[in-house]
């Protein structure tokens, strides 16, 4: 069996699993598409007989990775949204609002940010409250600026 045949079989039934497990068309069909992407990558290695039942597992595991994905963004939202930022100077407020208003930025790296420059907290202090580890603060706080730098740098510049 092709791959093509494969997914002609089978692309209705993981659609369906999908649907179930996500709740939402657009976020199915992402999985869906993540499923067949993985059995693509994998095709030679997987046995016919394995098929559909190894594309839903692979659909549930990806509906896993969401719901854990919208509540760790719920969670931060609400921590975000419950800490009073100190009174910086005004010129360095505004600029900071701006900054971490960008829609660049998700909501994890917003939290560490404002957490780290608007409330001076440590890393191990922005882990403890958010639930994270210090190493995952650090690597948030660093995208989180390269994303920064790499959309407010000034036009024809390279910013990594």
């Amino acid at each position: 069996m092709t791959f093509d045949e494969v997914y002609r079989t089978h692309l209705q039934a993981v659609l369906r699993a999908a649907r179930r497990a996500a709740g939402r068309e657009d976020v199915a069909e992402e999985i869906t598409a993540d499923a067949f992407l993985e059995l693509y990558l994998r095709f030679d290695r997987i046995e016919a007989d394995r098929l559909p039942g190894w594309l839903i597992t692979v659909v549930r595991n990806r509906a896993i990775d969401y719901w854990r994905h919208q509540q760790l963004e719920r969670r931060f939202t609400e921590q975000l949204a419950s800490v009073a930022p100190a009174a910086p100077p005004v010129a360095a407020s505004a600029i900071g609002e701006r900054l971490l208003a960008s829609p660049w930025l998700k909501t994890i790296h917003r939290a560490c940010l404002s957490m780290r420059y608007r409330e001076g907290m440590t890393r191990e202090e922005i882990g403890a409250q958010l639930g994270l580890s210090a190493t995952q603060v650090r690597g948030h706080l660093q995208y989180g600026l390269t994303l920064l730098r790499r959309h407010m740098a000034p036009a024809g510049s390279r910013v990594r």
